[in-house]
């Protein structure tokens, strides 16, 4: 765990920094490197979050009647793992009742296709819908995704306990993270930040976001352009 005491203040790391643009002014260093001082900050923050999500007690165990079809047969949850000690599972908003999936969850799921050989490296990623297999595998290939791991949700059991459908039945999306350590299975962390602690004006999202897309766009002064959002095909 980092030793919070023994950091250097965000301003002195600051002061070290010493970058410049061409052409700049002193009005803009200095509105600069305030913004930065708050950068090195967020970092921080970011660490400390992530220390604490490391250090959460044993969640539930994971005890429920579980099945799922993946593109070389059926599995649990069990089956999931792999290999490996730690499984995510991101929940695909990509249901029966959709005739296509989710642009936002694609998007992201476009995203994470090209890390997944890396992520695989540490743990287990499983992407769980409610959708038909046959279904699933066919928006694949239409994607181009080669590496994700597609399950479909054979009872909606595993969607309705960690939260990948909303009470009325629609799909709603949901990343769970699950350990398995001496032969048990058990619930890890899972996103909780919904509509009911998102902040007014804003979209209901995580932090950090998951999506790299809004990552991007914070850099820019147009931001998260208000109204817009991914789609699966843009014209032209």
């Amino acid at each position: 765990m980092t030793d919070t005491q023994a950091l250097i203040s965000a301003s002195e790391l600051v002061k070290r920094n010493g970058v410049t643009f061409p052409n700049e002014s002193d009005e803009y260093r200095r509105a600069r490197d305030a913004l930065l001082c708050e950068e090195i900050e967020l970092r921080r923050h970011i660490e400390r979050v992530a220390e604490q999500r490391r250090a959460l007690p044993p969640g539930g165990e994971v005890r429920g009647d579980y099945r799922f079809q993946g593109e070389d047969g059926p599995c649990d949850v069990a089956g999931l793992f792999g290999n490996k000690q730690t499984l995510v599972v991101y929940s695909y908003m990509f249901g029966p009742q959709r005739e296509r999936p989710c642009p936002m969850c694609t998007s992201l799921l476009s995203a994470w296709d090209g890390v997944a050989r890396d992520i695989e490296q540490q743990v287990a990623l499983a992407v769980v819908a409610r959708a038909p297999i046959e279904r699933l595998v066919a928006f694949k290939q239409e994607r181009g995704w080669r590496h994700l791991k597609l399950y479909t949700d054979l009872n909606d059991h595993f969607s309705r306990d960690y939260h990948g459908v909303a009470p009325d039945g629609s799909d709603i999306p949901a990343l769970n993270v699950f350990t398995r350590r001496d032969g048990t299975i058990r619930h890890f962390w899972g996103g909780e930040m919904g509509s009911a602690t998102s902040d007014p004006g804003q979209d209901p999202r995580g932090a950090p976001d998951l999506m790299p897309i809004w990552t991007v766009f914070d850099a820019t002064p147009e931001g998260r352009a208000r109204g817009w959002y991914p789609k699966l095909d843009y014209p032209g």
